[in-house]
């Protein structure tokens, strides 16, 4: 490690020359309060910005461990400590002048949902602070402007560092705050299970969005107003006494008319799995961490899925337990995501008709009149939901705007009127006593098999280079093959994208070996990011991309996806 002095002098040494020169300021250098390692230099001005990261000691940080006690906690403080550098690096960016990027000064930009990123890294043992940032090295033209970056790097980024990353210049009673906050929505998903219940959404919460490209609270929303017959109190271990909605197990329907709230109780549900940040409006919005959201796919690759729970006897004979086609249906691909989702562990289901393949859903009688069910190779999901339930333990909330049909099985049936919920179950079953179920029950499916074992893809297990490009939210690439995750609707951060093609690339370079299935490559991903952290998914343990936790739900949907797989 050199000093901060020996980068100064430098510096000076490659002022006004050419741009790769900057090259040589690859390296870790002691600065007063921490150490800056700059990991990677761009190429030019114009190209992505340079890495470089800080590194601080516990000591030199000063956080208490009280702070980051448990994971829950640590995961607050870091996003917490990203978002307070990202607001100081954004007023200092592009101070420092020059051509192309240069002067960026830039981290991880956080949305309204606390995600494990590597951005910032506290270690649980010690108290360490590791912030990664982008600089752009200055230049004029592609010369290089070694005074701007002297400035940038001697006195921007250490204003930021100490203004950011030190527990003595923040506000202890808002740490002690986002502390408390991760606590207590750690203790509402502790209280789910054990109180029957696969959702929570807390009196007063603020669901509606500024607009649907917008994840902030709707100024003036309708607060939200759990109806008594559902109403739950928990006493917190830090708020102290709250009420809400608890949403049981089992089946919920979720009915009402157009724009009074269906869709967007359902997307705060599905967005639930998360965590969120003080301010919100969705702080005490907390569904099962395992819950997926489904919907039809047209156009979806699916290879050797077990979907024989919903389809059968197909014309051409071919087999429905080991389902293959690299251009699905909607109906097919509806059915391949449920199936799916068993197979990542999902506890809960979340569905939406507006965005289901109406014949998987269900058959009205006149339908099956005129088709009978001997004909049909598609078994709807309503004569499975209860199965899904009593034999799988997996419970649905279904948002139902023109079938009444669910009304028969559904366990409970709440309507939103004017983005208020009323519990409407009792009048509900009643009206749907006048109208006998179409259909007699099914006598009950084999549970559907999930033994599917990846092989090694030579060209991701090669030690050859794999070009890995990222699509923001909607997907990602691996040299030329395109994996499309735009309606894998939880996947809420660029980043858990880049982070998802980070978990391909290492699953087929060191778990994915013919022997273990799907869910064991899965798990040792799960491992890996547990116990050495995101980082580790990296070939580069120095030259570290931002990346974002992605949950084991997306982990799946992304292999499910990736048509290159081999079974």
């Amino acid at each position: 490690m050199q000093t901060s002095e020996a980068l100064k002098q430098l510096l000076a040494r490659i002022d006004r020359r050419s741009y790769p020169a900057y090259k040589d300021t690859r390296g870790a250098y002691q600065f007063p309060g921490y150490v800056l390692s700059i990991d990677h230099v761009q190429s030019d001005p114009f190209a992505a910005p340079s890495k470089v990261s800080v590194h601080l000691t516990g000591k030199q940080a000063g956080f208490p461990p009280a702070l980051y006690a448990t994971p829950h906690q640590r995961i607050a403080l870091q996003d917490f400590l990203t978002r307070q550098f990202a607001r100081q690096a954004g007023r200092t960016s592009f101070q420092a002048r020059g051509s192309g990027h240069s002067g960026l000064l830039a981290t991880s930009r956080c949305g309204q949902e606390i995600l494990e990123r590597t951005a910032c890294q506290l270690n649980p043992a010690d108290g360490g602070v590791t912030l990664r940032c982008e600089v752009g090295f200055p230049a004029n033209g592609r010369t290089i402007n070694a005074r701007e970056l002297e400035k940038l790097l001697f006195d921007l980024l250490p204003r930021c560092v100490r203004s950011a990353l030190c527990y003595a210049n923040l506000d202890a009673g808002q740490l002690e705050q986002v502390s408390e906050l991760a606590q207590d929505q750690h203790y509402i998903r502790q209280q789910l299970p054990k109180l029957g219940l696969c959702a929570f959404v807390a009196d007063g919460s603020i669901l509606p969005r500024v607009s649907g490209v917008s994840p902030l609270p709707m100024a003036g929303g309708v607060p939200f107003q759990s109806p008594p017959e559902l109403s739950v109190t928990l006493e917190l271990p830090h708020k102290g006494r709250i009420t809400g909605m608890g949403i049981p197990k089992g089946i919920t329907l979720i009915v009402g008319g157009g724009y009074h709230g269906k869709s967007t109780l359902l997307e705060a549900l599905e967005l639930g799995v998360y965590n969120h940040i003080a301010g919100d409006g969705r702080e005490y919005v907390i569904t099962d961490c395992t819950g997926v959201k489904i919907r039809a796919e047209d156009g979806r690759s699916i290879q050797d899925a077990d979907i024989s729970l919903f389809i059968n006897h197909l014309p051409n004979g071919k087999d429905t337990t080991r389902f293959t086609t690299q251009d699905a249906s909607g109906s097919t691909s509806q059915a391949a995501n449920v199936v799916e989702g068993l197979e990542a562990g999902a506890g809960l289901l979340l569905m939406d008709e507006d965005t289901s393949a109406t014949n998987f859903m269900v058959r009205d009688q006149l339908m099956q009149q005129v088709i009978h069910r001997d004909m049909e190779p598609i078994t709807p999901f309503i004569d499975r939901i209860e199965e899904l339930y009593q034999t799988h333990g997996v419970s649905t909330i279904l948002v139902a705007g023109s079938s009444g049909s669910f009304f028969h099985i559904a366990h409970r049936i709440i309507q939103m009127d004017h983005y208020r919920p009323r519990d409407i179950t009792a009048q509900a079953k009643a009206a749907a006593a006048a109208f006998p179920r179409s259909s007699a029950p099914l006598a009950q499916a084999p549970a559907p098999s999930f033994a599917r074992t990846p092989r090694p893809v030579p060209e991701l297990r090669s030690g050859d280079r794999v070009k890995l490009k990222t699509m923001g939210q909607d997907g990602f690439s691996l040299n030329r093959e395109h994996i499309d995750l735009r309606y894998v609707e939880q996947l809420i951060d660029s980043e858990q994208c880049a982070a998802l093609g980070h978990c391909l690339l290492y699953a087929h370079r060191y778990l994915a070996d013919g022997t273990r299935t799907l869910q064991q490559v899965v798990d040792g991903l799960e491992q890996v990011m547990d116990g050495e952290g995101l980082a580790a998914l990296c070939q580069s343990r120095t030259n570290v991309p931002f990346l974002a936790r992605p949950r084991r739900q997306e982990i799946f949907a992304c292999f499910n996806r990736f048509r290159g797989l081999q079974l």
